[in-house]
């Protein structure tokens, strides 16, 4: 690490702390050259996923989109923030973890509407209604009756 003040190469490393919920770590460094103190930040290098759009387009993932996507379906219901982000938090994982350079929104959309299902139903018809574009009530009646169906056979 360059010192900020005199351009050495040396220095040693006096305190380290976790930061960011352990996902940085703060480094308080001394120069030896000059024996001034700076502050350094190590995190993860995270390798950017594009993810694929229906038409071809391709994007950066962006973890606050699925976020916001995920807020908007559960507006108004009493789904917890914590739940909100701990979803959000475990599509990334999957996404990240997948070690794929590329992923499909339509594979997103499915991890989203999949942990809709388990938070709040009427979240998860939410999402799935634009989601799976909906063209007419008969659409939106067929996915109810596949959701009512999955539940009685989970009761048994």
């Amino acid at each position: 690490m360059r010192c900020l003040f005199c351009n050495c190469t040396e220095s040693k490393v006096i305190d380290s702390r976790s930061a960011d919920d352990d996902t940085t770590i703060r480094r308080r460094r001394e120069c030896t050259g000059c024996g001034r103190r700076f502050t350094t930040y190590e995190t993860i290098e995270i390798t950017p996923v594009l993810v694929v759009k229906s038409d071809g387009n391709r994007q950066s993932f962006d973890k606050g989109k699925v976020k916001r996507g995920i807020m908007k379906a559960c507006e108004k219901r009493p789904v917890p923030i914590e739940k909100i982000d701990a979803l959000t938090d475990e599509i990334a994982k999957k996404v990240y973890n997948s070690m794929e350079q590329e992923i499909s929104s339509k594979a997103i959309g499915e991890m989203v509407m999949d942990g809709l299902k388990e938070l709040d139903e009427v979240a998860y018809v939410r999402y799935a209604s634009v989601y799976r574009s909906f063209k007419d009530i008969s659409s939106f009646m067929m996915e109810l009756q596949r959701m009512m169906e999955t539940k009685q056979s989970d009761k048994k």
